[in-house]
This record gives structure tokens, C-alpha cells and sequence, in this order.
């Protein structure tokens, strides 16, 4: 190699150095992470966001703050992150509510797909069927039997319409084959005391926040939705196993940036939280809620995103439920 060669060579390394050094400090400041919420505080949502957020603060060095913004379907907090500089420092909380949202609103600010740069899952949460009455619907085989043998009347229960538990409930419905009706209340708390007062034969609903019930034998868990058993009940089967198929819903979170943020943002992201969610002490933190901490590549989320706008677009229709 002549002179002038390895001067050209020595250029474009340190070209090339300089190019890295730049990618890698354009990956993210100092300044502080905001994850918005789309949902109230104390919920499961929002816990799991916030022992996540805990340990990616250690990580990072530097603050992640959990900005909570509820509102009808989410638009708000997703408006919020879709319009928000896209430097890594504003996430949004999605979840199998945004594919919800997507499919149940006739016009949106944002689009859920071309707006938003999915990251990585944060955690998977099983939804379950209950009832009050142990005696009368001992499995859930006894609960679809009841509904066949009496079209009409049987009554299930779920928060407001278009709720991840009131799509459930259709879903239910619908692969179970029953003319049944289905019940929406306003609040956990109301479906539960429905229940109890046996105003509805059976309900649709999360787990995690009902466990203390399920635990003290006030209602009674008759199948799990997921895809398998739950790790905390083990004992109560999938509602596929119970004889119910297709009826498989769980819900999910996940993390996801504007749209337009850089590569090298995003790919220091997914790499810290999967690291934050595959760590032992955020995976006990979250199995004690109930909810399988789970991470997945920006690719993987993006897909599941997709899927699931298209399955929870098909039981919106399905349903007969009008776009808002």
C-alpha cells in the first residue's frame, strides 16, 4: 500500500469511527424517558409499566417516568407519543387495546401502525371466565350447556363496551355457540357485585385484578383464555381445553416510539428493555401480579400489532358492533 493509500484508508476509518460515534450518541441523552400510559394508576397496565420503567431507570442512569393519560380507547396518551419528538424520550404503552382502538374508532389522529415504532413487549395477562355460582356451573363445559339448553338467557358480564373483556365475552359467544346475552358494566367492581348478586350467570374478565376474589373463593375461575394455563393457576384449564375452541384472547403490553425515530433509538431500546424484562427480579415482580414477562424484537411487536388489529377487527365485525 502506497502513501496515498493508507491515507485514504486512515481517512475513511476514521470516517467511519466518527459515524459510529455519532449513531451512538444519537441513541439517546441524558434527559429523562416518559412512558405514557393510557390508562388510570394502579392497574395492571400501568404497575407492569412502572417495575419495568424501575429497572430501566437503574440501567440507563437516568430517570423513566410513567405520565398516566386515560382516556376513551387510548387516543389520548397514543396522540400524545405519535405527535411527540421522535428522540427516544416519549414511549407509548400499547397494547392489545390500541388494535381495539384501531378497528372500533372511524377516525383517529394517528394512525396505529404507520405512527408508531413498536419496540418490544413488556408482559402477556391472562383473561379468565368466573362465575358466583360454583354449584350450578362447576366447569365451563356445565356454563356453554346451560346457554345451549337455554337460548337467551344466559347473562354474561364484562366492562364497557369495546373493552378487551367485552370483545372477549363476544369472542366467547360467538366460538361457544350460544345465543347469550352479554352484560357491559362500568368498572370491574360493578361486574363483580353483579355477579355476586346473581344479576349475571357469569362474567369476562382480567385476572390479576379480581385474584383477591378468586383466592377467598368468592367467585369461582372456570377457564383461562390464553393459549395456556395460567402459571399462578395451574390447576384451571384453557378454555380450549374446557372444549370451547377458538377461543383464545390474553391481553398484552408493549412499548413503542414515534414513528420517525432513528434506527439506532430504537435499537437501544429494545436492547435495554429486553434486558429490563428478561432480568429475574422484573420477572418475579410481574409473575406475582399474574402477567408472563415477555420481550420480543421490534419486529416480532410490530407483527403481533398487526395480527392482532386483523383478529380483533374480525370480532368487532362479527359482533355488529358500530365504529364510534
Amino acid at each position: 500500500m502506497n502513501k496515498r493509500q493508507f491515507a485514504r484508508a486512515a481517512l475513511g476509518g476514521t470516517a467511519l469511527m466518527l459515524g459510529l460515534g455519532s449513531a451512538q450518541a444519537q441513541a439517546l441523552s441524558n434527559k429523562p424517558i416518559r412512558i405514557v400510559v393510557p390508562f388510570g394508576a394502579g392497574g395492571v397496565a400501568d404497575v407492569t409499566s412502572r417495575v419495568v420503567a424501575q429497572k430501566l431507570a437503574g440501567q440507563l442512569g437516568q430517570s423513566v417516568i410513567i405520565d398516566n393519560k386515560p382516556s376513551a380507547g387510548g387516543i389520548v396518551a397514543a396522540d400524545t407519543v405519535a405527535k411527540a419528538a421522535p428522540d427516544g424520550h416519549t414511549l407509548f404503552l400499547m397494547s392489545n387495546g390500541s388494535a381495539v382502538t384501531a378497528n372500533l374508532f372511524r377516525q383517529l389522529p394517528f394512525d396505529m401502525v404507520r405512527d408508531f415504532a413498536p419496540i418490544s413487549t413488556l408482559g402477556y395477562f391472562d383473561i379468565g371466565v368466573i362465575t358466583a355460582d360454583a354449584a350450578r356451573f362447576k366447569n365451563l363445559a356445565a356454563l356453554v350447556a346451560y346457554g345451549r339448553a337455554n337460548p337467551g338467557k344466559l347473562n354474561i358480564g364484562s366492562i364497557n363496551v369495546g373493552s378487551t373483556q367485552h370483545l372477549a365475552a363476544e369472542l366467547f359467544k360467538n366460538r361457544a355457540g350460544l345465543d347469550a346475552q352479554i352484560v357491559p358494566f362500568n368498572g370491574t367492581p360493578a361486574v363483580i357485585t353483579a355477579l355476586r348478586g346473581r344479576q349475571i350467570d357469569a362474567a369476562v374478565e382480567i385476572i390479576t385484578p379480581i385474584m383477591g376474589q378468586i383466592e377467598s373463593g368468592a367467585v369461582h375461575l372456570l377457564a383461562v383464555t390464553g393459549e395456556k394455563r395460567s402459571a399462578l393457576l395451574p390447576q384451571v384449564p384453557t378454555a380450549e381445553e374446557a372444549g370451547v375452541r377458538g377461543f383464545v384472547a390474553s391481553s398484552w403490553n408493549a412499548l413503542a416510539a414515534p414513528a420517525r425515530t432513528p434506527p439506532a433509538v430504537i435499537a437501544r431500546l429494545s436492547r435495554e428493555i429486553m434486558a429490563a424484562v428478561n432480568s429475574a427480579e422484573v420477572v418475579q415482580k410481574l409473575r406475582e401480579m399474574n402477567v408472563q414477562a415477555q420481550a420480543s424484537t421490534p419486529e416480532q411487536t410490530a407483527r403481533l400489532l398487526s395480527s392482532e388489529i386483523s383478529h380483533w377487527g374480525q370480532v368487532i365485525e362479527q359482533a355488529g358492533i358500530p365504529r364510534q
